[in-house]
């Protein structure tokens, strides 16, 4: 596994290429919750990419990480401070300019990660990959890991599969793991269990936490929140991104 940012250009060179799989961690900036960090959603992405570069390394195919992109729409958490969102055509020329001078310089595995599971958010990401199919020739393929297709809910189960995850247990425990710097313990471990049914209150109309009931930027439960679990769950989102470039690019496994 390779982070492009950490390489000087010489470095570099050797990684721009059709055998290369590159890993572009998505996330945002915005309210997790009294006890977790603006960044928590970047932090997921790139816990996942990395693992799932190191998974696809050992399998023998030549991987690199790209620097994250921090900013998405990050309409939900309206009312909350630390909110930055952009604008869903200013997401998605971020997103094709990326994919665009990859392709330039010969980059034609593109994989989206996404730690940020606002929906607008997704669908930009479900538009890029799908406006890049790569059927003509020396043109970059994109795919995008979504985490939020049925599927893959019911691999992560808990509350990931309940939809009450924003900043509860699942995202708590992957910061624990991640980033245990930036959790608040002194906060975390007196936050009571927030249960909104976040999935029915979006089917209901809410778009926004405060709407949902989530009046502190969270729900689910992160004070039974756990690093050893939060190992787990990127082992499994890694296993996951894994398993969508192999479906995806099965010749790079023979």
């Amino acid at each position: 596994m390779t982070d492009l940012a950490k390489r000087t250009w010489p470095e570099a060179e050797a990684l721009f290429g059709e055998g290369t799989v590159a890993l572009l961690p998505v996330g945002s900036t915005e309210p997790h919750g009294p006890h977790l960090p603006l960044d928590t959603d970047v932090t997921i992405a790139v816990a996942q990419a990395r693992r799932a570069a190191s998974l696809l390394d050992e399998a023998g195919l030549r991987t690199m990480v790209l620097p994250a992109v921090p900013y998405g729409i990050t309409r939900w958490t309206e009312g909350f401070a630390g909110k930055v969102s952009l604008r869903p055509g200013t997401l998605w020329a971020i997103l094709e300019d990326i994919v665009l001078s990859l392709e330039q310089d010969g980059v034609r595995r593109i994989v989206f990660v996404n730690g940020h599971l606002e929906p607008e958010h997704v669908e930009i990401l479900r538009g890029v990959a799908l406006d890049h199919p790569g059927r003509v020739e020396g043109e970059a393929r994109v795919v995008f890991a979504d985490n939020t297709r049925r599927a893959w809910a019911e691999s992560i189960g808990g509350e990931f599969a309940g939809g009450d995850c924003h900043a509860g247990r699942y995202e708590s425990s992957i910061v624990l793991a991640a980033d245990p710097s930036g959790v608040r313990e002194d906060e975390r471990g007196d936050l009571p269990e927030v249960s909104v049914g976040l999935l029915e209150k979006m089917r209901e109309g809410a778009t926004s936490f405060r709407e949902a009931g989530a009046e502190r930027a969270y729900c689910g439960d992160p004070a039974s929140a756990s690093a050893d679990e939060g190992e787990e769950l990127i082992g499994c989102l890694a296993e996951l991104t894994a398993a969508t470039v192999r479906d995806t690019w099965p010749e790079l496994f023979e």
